[in-house]
């Protein structure tokens, strides 16, 4: 019987940008327009871990900045 390996539990800057399919630049735009509070945060970005949950947030984040219509939640 094998057990199936968890999700990974957390993603640097390089890997969430990967599993949100954009770019490092595109995931930046999105982290300071809707999560940084002020330009001076935008310096520990690249050093900033982020966990699955923020992932999920930031795919519906990209995904209605391309279109604005709202979301169907089943």
């Amino acid at each position: 019987m094998s057990i199936p390996r968890p999700g990974k539990g957390y993603y640097n800057e390089t890997e969430a940008a990967q599993a949100l399919g954009i770019t490092i630049d595109s995931l930046r735009a999105l982290v300071r327009q809707h999560i940084l509070q002020s330009e001076d945060e935008m310096a520990n970005l690249p050093m900033t871990t982020f966990q699955p949950s923020d992932l999920l947030l930031l795919r519906l984040l990209s995904s209605s900045r391309g279109q604005q219509t709202p979301v169907e939640v089943r």
